[in-house]
């Protein structure tokens, strides 16, 4: 928790006492102001009660009470503690907006943070944790500015006004054991909280864990049902809740506990603040108002003290699990713009890897020396075997990793000198995974370019040759697809992601795999979308099929991340090298695939393989 606490100011305070604004700073001085006067009023209370109760006994014992002295102290009694509860009420009101402010600024924060790291820590991180994480996280700062601010500081001053009147008013020996009580609970309760917190975060973890777990089951629930697995992720989901409902019953146990300790210590204090006050009101120091007094002061102290014992466990909880939501803001980002980085400058779309090497483990190179050129307008193709390297290209491009070695230049520029994002915005790529947002059609084309106008996301989506599908469904461009695009088809979801592309009018074009995992008929009609797509770009054609890519400019073969062969598609099959060979491996497969499906009854053939 160390390196947790000295981040804890240095991420709330600013928040607090935002420099940028000043209306907050102006709410945060009367939400001070008016915890100042609920205290003060609230010191008072016990006072008029006490008044009340002397002029009643006082009146009792000459025969005659002033009934209206005792009700003007009754009337103040009440207005008083109206008045600290009003008082107390506004400083919530008004501090809300600092806190709602603080906790969203925060929040963002984390969301920008995690959008800026490597795609390494994306592909390693699990979402159902980390959704738990920021969740909890983000009402671990509400708990803490609220708890912090508003209940810890405030108790205290009282206990030193307290304090303080109890000792002037009726002597040392009140205040001793008082503030002794005082002691005494706060250090039973800082210590088993302590001892407690292992168990609040082993019921995180364990909470984080079935979190994962479930939302990994439902993610995948189509291959949960291909394999008839349902018991068996009924048995990891409970494995994870059963060690959670462990946690739960110790943390639950512990805090009994923790309350029978606060409530025998305070019993212990109440008894002899309370014994003294009777001694003294049978020697006559006292008065039976000043035994009131002191009942109603101890009342109004140790309530709010016993409420410090919640107010901190809270916080400690709060704490917790702002760990892990603060760690998220430690993480580093991998790939970072240079201080001063210019944007892209682009106007060929000249796109060049020299020398490149790569590894995403230092232990196994990915790329080894890759150098190539793809000029202005050119359609270059990179094919090799799967593990070669291919989609390595692409991400290196997108600058998602930084070369080890060698450089990527885009008009000559080194793209590590540019900024990210207008090196993104320059490349469109259709991936081989199209993973769409669980929204419409039309919003998600209109990603590609949020700015852009119905007509020319309507005209992006008949380029792709979406029309067709759209004037089919009910709801038209305004259908939903569901999670991931699950709704729609391979076919479709490829469709949209080239209309997603052309809509972004980028000057270079990446087809990662565009079409590895769709059927040939699909094939052919996604490839006249792409072929369309690709007009006046520079394209990289990352590819598995080597039918997609035979009108490429320049093929370039690639073998353990290296450059085996290049050219065009016939010279490289005269060479009768490694490119010819997977053709023919390839032609093979796809030939005895129409044999197959042409002894069926009523089969429809295949088109023919282009050359």
């Amino acid at each position: 928790m160390t390196d947790l606490k000295k981040t804890l100011p240095g991420l709330l305070i600013p928040r607090l006492w935002p420099a940028s604004r000043p209306d907050l700073r102006r709410r945060v001085v009367i939400a001070l102001l008016f915890l100042v006067l609920a205290k003060l009023v609230n010191v008072a209370v016990p006072y008029f009660f006490k008044r009340a109760v002397d002029l009643l006994d006082t009146g009792v014992s000459a025969g005659q009470i002033a009934v209206g002295a005792v009700l003007a102290m009754v009337l103040a009694y009440g207005v008083a503690r109206m008045a600290s509860q009003g008082f107390g009420e506004l400083r919530d009101a008004v501090f809300a907006k600092v806190a709602q402010a603080a906790i969203r600024d925060l929040a963002l924060q984390t969301f920008n943070h995690l959008h800026a790291l490597s795609l390494r820590f994306h592909l390693e991180r699990q979402t159902g944790g980390l959704s738990r994480v920021i969740e909890r996280g983000t009402k671990g700062i509400q708990f803490v500015l609220q708890f912090m601010t508003f209940n810890i500081l405030p108790t205290i001053v009282e206990i030193g006004l307290v304090g303080g009147i109890l000792w002037w008013l009726y002597g040392w020996s009140f205040a001793l054991i008082t503030v002794g009580t005082i002691a005494g609970y706060i250090f039973y309760t800082l210590s088993i909280t302590e001892w407690r917190t292992k168990y609040r975060r082993q019921m995180n973890d364990e909470d984080q864990r079935a979190n994962t777990r479930a939302i990994d089951s439902l993610l995948n629930y189509e291959t949960v049902k291909y394999f008839t697995n349902e018991a068996h992720e009924a048995r990891r989901f409970d494995e994870a809740l059963s060690r959670y409902e462990r946690a739960a019953v110790k943390s639950q146990t512990s805090l009994a506990l923790l309350n029978l300790g606060q409530g025998a210590i305070i019993a212990v204090g109440l008894i002899g603040v309370m014994s003294l006050a009777v001694l003294g009101v049978r020697d006559g120091s006292m008065t039976l108002g000043d035994i009131v007094m002191v009942n109603a002061y101890l009342i109004q102290l140790y309530l709010p003290l016993n409420f410090l014992g919640f107010a901190y466990r809270e916080i400690k909880q709060g704490l917790i699990d702002m760990e892990a939501m603060f760690k998220l803001l430690d993480v580093p980002q991998e790939v970072q713009d240079r201080p001063g980085a210019p944007a892209l400058d682009v106007s060929r779309g000249e796109v060049e890897f020299d020398a490149v090497r790569f590894a995403y483990d230092p232990r196994r190179e990915i790329l080894a020396g890759v150098s190539f050129r793809i000029p202005s307008g050119a359609k270059v193709a990179v094919v090799g075997a799967s593990g070669a390297g291919k989609s390595t290209l692409s991400r290196l491009l997108y600058r998602f990793y930084d070369v080890s070695d060698g450089c990527i230049r885009i008009d000559g520029q080194d793209i590590r000198e540019v900024s990210q994002t207008s090196l993104r915005r320059a490349i469109g790529i259709v991936p081989q995974d199209t993973v769409l947002f669980n929204d419409t059609i039309l919003y998600n084309i209109r990603y590609g370019r949020v700015e852009a106008s119905d007509a020319e996301v309507e005209e992006a989506a008949r380029m792709a040759q979406l029309d067709g599908l759209i004037a089919r469904l009910p709801d038209g461009i305004q259908t939903m697809v569901g999670e991931r695009g699950l709704k729609l088809s391979g076919g479709e979801k490829q469709r949209v992601a080239i209309a997603r592309a052309l809509l972004k009018q980028p000057k270079i074009m990446v087809f990662d795999e565009a079409t590895s995992a769709l059927d040939t008929h699909t094939e052919r009609e996604i490839q006249a979308a792409l072929a369309r797509a690709a007009e006046g770009c520079t394209t990289l054609v990352i590819a598995h099929r080597l039918s997609t890519v035979v009108d490429a400019d320049e093929i370039i073969v690639l073998d353990q991340g290296r450059i085996a062969e290049r050219g065009r598609h016939h010279a490289l099959l005269q060479a009768g090298g490694l490119y010819a060979a997977l053709w023919h491996k390839q032609q093979e497969a796809r030939a005895a695939g129409e044999a197959i499906v042409s002894d069926r009854p009523n089969a429809t053939p295949l088109p023919a393989a282009g050359d």
